[in-house]
């Protein structure tokens, strides 16, 4: 729906319209979602009678699993509308934290069993350090991608009001360096498991003998970085390029240097910089050398986990690449609003005082 707000211009104006515009816009969310809810359960019903899940694989079981997963979307998206209302923090978000925050105790049974089950105290302490150590650095990691911003200086120029001088005060324009978020990602994995899935739907495996079947095993991120097929490792290097342009498409509809150059002409100029297309040039370089470092950060992130499942013959983690930067996203983002409920509370009790 976002990317939908920026390419039809009638979404467009209904976000421009206020909370009346942003009311219609999440109505028209809803219908989409249960849409989308429906059309996915439908292939999940049918994959599910085809690999002997359903008990009965007929129309009523496939009926019945359908409705079952559209409803159980719809009620998690009611409660996370919910909390969004009633609560600090997106609701969506912080149900999808909790999803991802469930499944720890199992991915801890795993690292358990696959590094320190069997071996000798001091071979599992200096594991279990490891394993901590590299995790942390992970979140560290995040938090300083998701944290970092590039603050460009504007100052605005003082104006004869009456008889007094008005204006003159300096702010800036925070870029972020990670402009796009976890879009990226979600964008590229979708892209490269998209050839994958039709197949598998089709009901056809993958021939490891044949060009198309070798074609597919590497754009499987599974067969990534795999000691017995390493060739197959060739599809990261589609992956991070993907990456990279939707971290740039992303950005170039979500921030508009020209517009943002066009409102600082009523005063405000950045130092050293001519107003105008100067400034939207200027900003557009900065831009361009931020969502670089950006991607590559969410490159890193993501290769990690995957690296350590393709090494180790590790089942995929729960807290590595997409969900990790969506947890960290998501604490922040809580933490931040409340702080600023906290502080109108301080004011709030300053004034009756």
């Amino acid at each position: 729906m976002q990317l939908l707000t920026i390419a039809i211009p009638k979404l467009e104006e209904m976000q421009q319209d206020g909370e009346d515009g942003r009311k219609k816009i999440a109505e028209y969310t809803r219908y989409v979602t249960v849409a989308l809810a429906l059309i996915e359960s439908i292939a999940m019903a049918m994959g599910f009678g085809g690999q002997g899940l359903l008990k009965e694989y007929n129309a009523l079981s496939v009926i019945i699993a359908v409705v079952t997963m559209t409803a159980g979307s719809a009620l998690l998206m009611w409660i996370g509308e919910r909390i969004t209302e009633n609560g600090v923090g997106n609701g969506i978000s912080i149900v999808l934290l909790f999803n991802i925050i469930s499944s720890f105790p199992s991915d801890a049974s795993t690292l358990y069993t696959r590094f320190m089950s069997g071996k000798s105290v001091a071979v599992a302490a200096v594991a279990a350090i490891i394993i901590i150590a590299v995790i942390v650095a992970i979140v560290v990691f995040v938090i300083i991608l998701q944290d970092g911003e590039r603050r460009i200086p504007v100052q605005y120029s003082k104006k004869m009001q009456g008889r007094k001088m008005v204006g003159g005060q300096a702010t800036n324009i925070p870029l972020k360096v990670n402009t796009a978020g976890v879009i990226p990602v979600i964008f590229a994995s979708s892209i490269m498991s998209f050839p994958v899935v039709i197949s598998q739907f089709m009901g056809s495996r993958i021939n490891y003998d044949s060009i198309g079947g070798h074609i597919l095993a590497a754009l499987s991120s599974s067969n990534w970085f795999k000691p017995e097929r390493p060739a197959y490792t060739i599809g990261l290097v589609v992956y991070i390029a993907l990456i990279i342009v939707f971290a740039y498409f992303y950005t170039s509809i979500t921030f508009n240097p020209l517009e943002v150059a066009n409102n600082m002409k009523s005063g405000g100029f950045i130092p050293g910089i001519r107003p105008g297309k100067p400034t939207s040039d200027y900003l557009n370089s900065i831009l361009n050398y931020i969502v670089f470092i950006g991607a590559c950060g969410l490159t890193i992130v993501c290769i990690i986990p995957i690296m350590v499942s393709g090494l180790f013959s590790v089942s995929r983690l729960s807290f590595g690449g997409t969900s990790l930067i969506i947890i960290v996203s998501v604490v922040l983002e809580t933490l931040k609003a409340i702080e600023s409920q906290m502080l109108v509370r301080y004011y709030k009790g300053f004034l009756n005082d």
